[in-house]
């Protein structure tokens, strides 16, 4: 699945490359995601130095050294090991609401091309959980609450030693944000996605699983390992 993800991406982006001077992508930070990162930052004669990076969602409320961050995650995972052009991080402190508005202003000083996401237990994509999860968002970057199911799936993927260390709010990118980008390379493991994939692919279409949503991209793929195939 990784390897295949990460074959999928690097050929978009070394095609892309010949058709355009500059390109911005925006990573998930994740577990899931892992296997695919490993082999893109490894990849030959890609010019990173022509590709700005974003990521997608942020605790509030973690001390700024906190390994836990995705933005530190995604420095041990990528962002350390590739000479991006740029790297814009969400940083919460001091005013959540205010970073939001830089984020996105951020976002919008050009077309996204490529998104690199995974699906949640609960089906979220980015901290779009099926409770905050709005179709129509009017926001592209907001402060959400995150549910219970949420809250878990990080302790489960052993980032915290307990519950009462989760964090229980975030700033993340919207659907219709992330639905915006040209391209989308969805990746999603384990047994534990297994029916949030089903709903995503074969449920209706509805907030109660946000990663449903994808089916209305013009260019979304699906990367998925045996355990998590709900047809396999």
């Amino acid at each position: 699945m990784g390897a295949a993800a990460a074959a999928a991406v690097i050929a978009a982006l070394k095609e892309r490359l010949r058709r355009q001077d500059h390109l911005r992508m925006v990573f998930a930070a994740a577990p899931s995601q892992s296997s695919m990162l490993k082999r893109l930052s490894i990849a030959e004669d890609i010019d990173w130095r022509r590709v700005t990076a974003f990521h997608m969602d942020e605790f509030i409320g973690l001390p700024a050294e906190a390994p836990q961050r995705f933005a530190h995650w995604l420095d041990r995972h990528l962002f350390d090991r590739i000479p991006f052009g740029a790297v814009h991080k969400i940083r919460p402190e001091p005013d959540p609401e205010q970073e939001c508005e830089r984020y996105a202003g951020l976002l919008n000083e050009a077309p996204i091309d490529f998104v690199c996401l995974g699906i949640g237990v609960n089906g979220h994509i980015a901290f779009n959980d099926p409770p905050v999860a709005d179709f129509d968002d009017p926001n592209d970057v907001k402060v959400i609450d995150l549910d219970e199911i949420c809250r878990r799936q990080q302790l489960d993927d052993q980032g915290f030693a307990s519950m009462d260390e989760v964090p229980r709010r975030a700033i993340t990118l919207t659907i219709p944000r992330l639905l915006r980008a040209d391209r989308l390379f969805c990746i999603v493991p384990g047994a534990h996605k297994k029916d949030a994939v089903r709903g995503s692919l074969h449920g209706p279409v509805t907030t109660a699983c946000p990663a449903s949503i994808l089916r209305r991209h013009a260019d979304c793929t699906l990367f998925l390992d045996r355990e998590a195939d709900p047809d396999a």
